[in-house]
């Protein structure tokens, strides 16, 4: 269990946390035909939709309700009806999505309020759901803003209706990528099980080439089938910041949930294909099995490089852990931790403390490490340490494909194995080449191997 250290910095320096707006603004674009709307100023929106641009090489729909000086001393109702008429007209989205940010949130509008007059005065709204979460970016991060959307979700769509025993509902994390998604689809589906997944950036972030342009997202959930959730016999949380929509779902439909605090490594994934078999009445199929019986094969070849290194990594809590979870069962150190925010998932992790910081006590921590994982804004640190980066998480603007990176199943997990591992045999052969230095302990469990088929000095030949 790792204990938890707050940072008492008086400023953030290279910050590693996105704010919570921007995890909701993410979590409403898993909504077919829906538009985000950011309650703040322009920049607020701006800076966020930069990052989500960059992240995904795509177009972001996301509006603003332009607050300025004189609203936000006078209070922003005047601009939100502005905001809800104007998309309305323009768009023609099937819901809005709000989400609040530090200016609004520490002036006090009553958005709520501001909206039930807005469907007083303006009944041309009617054929428009309204959804809107509460994310001030002064407290917690991505995660947070992204729990606070889903849950919203839920609580303004969701009603009971009779069980479909055949259902489930799917929450992923937003740690998870489409192509994350799509896997877990399709692992759902195979035991003959369907599955709405809530939100679903599969649809809308995938990368794909839309046949047109809306002006709101293209793909992810419909209304039809968040409202239908409320029939499912189960749901299935991945990641501890799924928590709060799945409690509240089951307050409002009576849908039992289960929690899985991540599904990358043997073990995860052994209790989520269990878990399926149990509720469909069938067993595991060949095909998982036989990608069960691979990864293994990947663990075994991956262990000779990951072995004794020691990792430094910051991410997001779920994602802090699922990463630093595999990494510690591939024989890996976790010497250093960062994270954003209190989570419960940090009691989970194999480390001795997490520090809830910045990319700076990162950088501060890794002098000694063998491998840095953040996102990549932890570029130039990795570059002054002259170390190699893992780039996971929110955001990675320097390479391609994110979408299509999978890291969760059996499948992904060994995905994820073979890419550090290839990071560390590069790391091998520049340390041969006098470039860089592996710790004592990383040579030291390379040297034992080099009897093996496999092994380090055939490697790096």
């Amino acid at each position: 269990m790792a204990s938890v250290i707050e940072s008492k910095k008086a400023c953030a320096v290279n910050p590693l946390k996105m704010s919570q707006p921007l995890g909701a603004s993410f979590a409403f674009l898993g909504l077919d035909a829906c538009m985000p709307v950011m309650h703040g100023s322009q920049g607020c929106t701006s800076f966020g939709l930069v990052l989500l641009v960059r992240h995904f090489k795509e177009a972001i729909p996301l509006q603003t309700t332009a607050m300025n000086e004189v609203s936000s001393i006078l209070g922003g109702y005047d601009n939100i009806e502005s905001a809800l008429l104007n998309i309305r007209n323009r768009a023609a989205p099937r819901v809005i999505a709000i989400c609040s940010t530090g200016l609004t949130e520490t002036k006090g509008d009553d958005v709520d309020g501001f909206i039930v007059t807005v469907r007083k005065r303006r009944p041309e709204l009617d054929d428009t759901e309204i959804i809107y979460a509460s994310t001030p970016d002064y407290v917690g991060g991505f995660e947070d803003g992204y729990k606070h959307a889903v849950t919203a979700i839920v609580k303004t769509l969701v009603k009971p209706l009779p069980v479909n025993a055949n259902q489930v509902t799917l929450l992923p994390g937003s740690h998870l990528s489409p192509a994350d998604i799509d896997e877990l689809r399709e692992i759902i589906e195979t035991f003959g099980l369907s599955v709405i997944v809530l939100p679903d950036i599969s649809g809308s972030l995938d990368g794909h080439i839309a046949p047109d342009w809306r002006g709101t997202t293209l793909g992810g959930t419909t209304l039809e089938q968040i409202r239908a959730a409320g029939a499912s016999a189960l749901t299935l949380c991945i990641g501890e910041q799924t928590r709060e929509p799945a409690q509240a779902l089951q307050a409002i439909a009576g849908t039992p949930l289960e929690l899985f605090d991540r599904l990358t490594g043997l073990a995860a994934n052994d209790r989520f294909l269990q878990r399926l078999a149990q509720i469909s009445n069938r067993p595991v199929p060949a095909k998982y099995r036989r990608q069960r019986s691979q990864l293994l094969d990947a663990m075994l070849d991956g262990h000779f490089y990951t072995g004794g290194i020691k990792v430094a990594i910051a991410a997001e809590p779920d994602l802090l852990l699922a990463v630093g979870c595999l990494l510690h069962e591939m024989g890996a150190e976790l010497r250093c931790c960062v994270s954003t925010s209190k989570s419960a998932s940090h009691a989970l992790l194999p480390a001795d403390t997490v520090i809830l910081g910045d990319l700076e006590d990162l950088e501060r921590g890794a002098a000694d490490c063998d491998l840095l994982i953040t996102h990549s804004h932890g570029r130039q640190a990795a570059q002054r340490l002259n170390k190699p980066l893992l780039r996971i998480g929110f955001p990675v603007f320097d390479r391609v494909g994110n979408g299509h990176r999978c890291q969760v199943g059996y499948r992904g997990s060994m995905n994820l194995i073979f890419e550090i591992a290839n990071l560390m045999i590069d790391q091998i052969k520049h340390h041969h080449a006098g470039e860089w230095t592996l710790s004592p302990e990383a040579l030291h469990a390379a040297a034992a191997t080099a009897s093996t088929p496999t092994s380090l000095a055939e490697a790096s030949a």
